[in-house]
């Protein structure tokens, strides 16, 4: 019998599935099925379903009923997924505890599930873990079809953002020369490569550095990556005038970098500046920030007001596409 799925290229498989989860949105009752390529997800509501995902009728097998962790613990436990590694956030050990078990003793293939045990501190953005199951916190995660390997006690990392990077890294294009500023273990740097763009990546973490150094080669960019350890802002000699394209994801202080941008920037390039601020005026503070480092030099067109996701009661993580032209 026919069942409504989602149907993506196969490497986007992973990502789609994800983003589908953290709606709620696949159906369990149903095999994720590959057929020539194409992975189709089953949904349980295609109403909800973001328009950028195709809604196929597909006739997916029948779901052997696996154990999972619901099953287990009576109710659904919030939880993120980086390859093997679960991650969850609890302030309650014995509830965290309890949901650890859960997920070892399911179908799941989960080697390892960490509790955030802190926020993200620190000017290398990184945070402590209780580690509830398995050993160590290192992990392999798979996104758009790159293959990131990174370990969360040392590095930053979301996969929550899987879906917005791979929205700014369509649109790279064979040929560019990119600029991730604070580039940590290369997520946007590794497929834009893969784009054919020639890319740098800056980041303070010398643990991040090296993820991406070793990110590129997994990925087969190795050739068209830099990677360079230190304050983004000590670049500027070298890559003065350079960039077609410049990522600004450091929420909270990108504001603090906005001068180094143009100084990298060629005679045109599209700045990604994300930001986090309140609800009341989430795009304005970076727009103005924008325009006063630009002055007369720059002519500042904003092309994308965007809001990735909520941060926190009336808190929004958004991102401007600019588009500055000398």
């Amino acid at each position: 019998m026919a069942v409504p799925c989602v149907r993506v290229a196969r490497e986007d498989g992973e990502a789609t599935r994800a983003r589908l989860a953290e709606s709620d949105l696949i159906d369990d009752e149903h095999e994720i099925d590959v057929v020539d390529g194409a992975i189709f997800i089953p949904v349980t509501d295609p109403e909800r379903v973001p328009e950028a995902l195709p809604v196929v009728d597909h006739d997916s097998p029948v779901r052997d009923r696996q154990t999972m962790p619901a099953d287990i613990l009576g109710f659904e436990p919030s939880y993120e997924r980086l390859g093997n590694v679960v991650i969850i956030d609890e302030d309650d050990i014995d509830q965290a505890r309890d949901i650890a078990d859960a997920m070892m003793r399911s179908d799941l293939p989960v080697e390892t599930v960490l509790n955030r045990a802190s926020k993200v501190k620190g000017e290398q953005r990184v945070r402590e873990w209780d580690i509830l199951a398995g050993e160590g916190t290192e992990a392999v995660h798979r996104e758009y079809g790159c293959e990131f390997v990174l370990d969360l006690a040392d590095v930053y990392f979301s996969p929550r953002l899987a879906t917005e990077r791979h929205r700014v890294v369509e649109q790279v294009e064979s040929g560019e020369r990119a600029f991730d500023m604070f580039a940590g273990v290369g997520p946007f740097v590794v497929p834009m490569a893969k784009q054919g763009a020639t890319c740098v990546g800056c980041d303070v973490n010398p643990d991040a550095i090296e993820y991406l150094g070793e990110n590129a080669r997994r990925n087969g960019v190795a050739d068209r990556i830099t990677a360079i350890e230190g304050d983004v802002r000590e670049t500027v000699p070298e890559y003065a005038d350079w960039a077609d394209r410049i990522v600004m994801n450091l929420p909270h202080s990108a504001d603090e970098f906005v001068e180094t941008a143009f100084a990298l920037a060629g005679d045109e390039a599209v700045i990604h500046y994300y930001d986090i601020q309140h609800e009341d005026d989430p795009f304005g503070p970076g727009e103005r920030a924008i325009r006063k480092a630009a002055g007369d030099t720059y002519d500042v067109t904003v092309e994308t007001r965007h809001t990735v996701r909520s941060y926190a009661p009336h808190e929004l993580n958004v991102v401007l596409d600019v588009r500055i032209t000398r």
